[in-house]
């Protein structure tokens, strides 16, 4: 059929997810440092991604796509979690779903606290999680390791607004930091009432 789908320029594209995030329905990955529109039976063609994309990489077109399948957006989106296990302690540092992955680096609490996780955090990520207080282990080893021996894409911290989680993050930015590779990367902090404060 004919309908309105996105488009990504390729040329333009700098690989920074942005459009993948924003993208509800999941019909966006990014591949060897591009985005690219890899379910178009998931685009809506509402174009929730435009407005995130800050090279302008992203447009309308009018072309044959497969229609819109709401239902198998459904199913998707019901299987957020991609990899197990999921404790940085037990991960293994070279696994076939680190491959082109989005990495999320997650506090433990971070799940409780923030009622959304699944929907806003886990889903198309491979997520690891860990509490520096309880483990009581520098995770940046380990981290560093799991981006050196696979193709990660990104990274994204989730943290929670008390100090305990500063561990975290700065294991994982001194992993990003050791790895020797050019990851784009973020923070995201939950306050203790559950709200995304970034």
């Amino acid at each position: 059929m004919i309908r309105k789908i996105i488009r990504i320029d390729k040329e333009k594209c700098n690989g920074c997810g942005a459009c993948a995030d924003a993208c509800h329905e999941g019909a966006i990955d990014i591949i060897n440092g591009k985005a690219e529109l890899v379910r178009e039976h998931f685009c809506d063609g509402l174009g929730d991604c435009l407005p995130e994309c800050p090279t302008g990489a992203i447009s309308f077109e009018e072309r044959e796509a497969p229609e819109y399948d709401e239902e198998a957006v459904k199913e998707a989106q019901k299987k957020t979690l991609q990899n197990w296990p999921v404790q940085i302690k037990l991960a293994p540092v070279s696994a076939p779903y680190f491959n082109g992955a989005k990495l999320l680096i997650a506090a433990d609490c971070t799940a409780y606290a923030y009622a959304s996780f699944h929907q806003d955090f886990i889903r198309n990520k491979v997520t690891l999680i860990g509490c520096p207080k309880l483990d009581q282990v520098d995770y940046s080893e380990k981290l560093t390791k799991i981006i050196q021996n696979n193709n990660i894409q990104s990274v994204t911290i989730v943290r929670m607004e008390v100090p305990c989680c500063g561990g975290l993050e700065m294991a994982a930015k001194k992993a990003l930091q050791n790895s020797e590779k050019f990851i784009p990367w973020q923070v995201i902090t939950i306050s203790i009432d559950g709200k995304n404060i970034e």
